[in-house]
C-alpha cells in the first residue's frame, strides 16, 4: 500500500501562501473632462452619495492635450480632479468604473440620434506607490479586473513625487497634473 507523504513535502509554500495580506486601503480620485463647469458640480452630488465625503477638489485645468474629444463633447474643455476622504478597497475600483460610465450615460445627450458625452469621468486611486486609473479599453500595459474594466499604472512614486511611464497620458505627464496629484498622495500619506 502506497503511503501518502507528510503535508510539509506536498505543499512546501503554505507557509507562504498563508502570508499573504490583504492589499491596503487606497484613496479614490476621480478626474473630470467637461465643457460645462455645471457637470462637474451636478456629478460631485452624485459622487458624495455614493463615496462620501470629497476632501480635495482641483481648480479647474485647460485640457488641450488632444482633439480626442473634440467632436463628441466640443471645446474648450477643463480637467478637475476630487479626491474623497474614505479610502477603498483597490478591488473595488471595477465597481466604481461601472457606476462613473453610467453617470455618464445618464448625463450625456442625444445629437443626430447618438447619444454623446457631456463629461468624460476617470475613476482611479493612490497608494503610496503608484496612482492608477480604470479604463475598459485593454493593452497589453493594462490589467483585466473584471466585468470589462482594466487597470493601468499611470505613474509611479519615486523619491518625492510622481513620476509618468512611457504610455502615460500626455495631460497626466504634466507637472500641473503631478502638482495635484502629489497633494493627494500626500494627504493620502498623512490619513494613514
Amino acid at each position: 500500500m502506497l503511503r501518502r507523504p507528510p503535508r510539509s513535502t506536498l505543499f512546501p509554500y503554505t507557509t507562504l501562501f498563508r502570508s499573504a495580506k490583504r492589499p491596503q486601503h487606497v484613496k479614490l480620485i476621480i478626474g473630470m473632462l467637461a465643457k460645462d463647469k455645471k457637470l462637474f458640480d451636478s456629478s460631485e452630488g452624485f459622487f458624495i452619495k455614493r463615496f462620501g465625503e470629497i476632501d480635495y477638489r482641483s481648480p479647474l485645468v485647460l485640457f488641450n492635450y488632444t482633439d480626442y474629444y473634440r467632436k463628441e463633447m466640443g471645446q474648450p474643455l477643463k480637467r478637475r480632479f476630487i479626491s474623497f476622504k474614505n479610502l477603498i478597497s483597490p478591488q473595488g475600483l471595477s465597481k466604481i468604473k461601472i457606476a462613473t460610465n453610467s453617470l455618464e450615460r445618464i448625463l450625456s445627450k442625444k445629437k443626430n440620434n447618438t447619444l454623446k458625452r457631456e463629461i468624460n469621468i476617470d475613476p482611479g486611486y493612490i497608494s503610496d506607490s503608484k496612482m492608477v486609473l480604470a479604463t475598459t479599453k485593454d493593452y497589453f500595459h493594462r490589467i483585466y479586473l473584471k466585468d470589462g474594466i482594466y487597470a493601468e499604472v499611470t505613474l509611479f512614486w519615486r523619491r518625492h513625487s510622481f513620476e509618468p511611464f512611457e504610455w502615460t497620458y500626455r495631460d497626466y505627464r504634466t507637472r500641473e497634473y503631478i502638482r495635484i496629484l502629489n497633494d493627494i498622495r500626500n494627504s493620502y500619506m498623512e490619513e494613514r
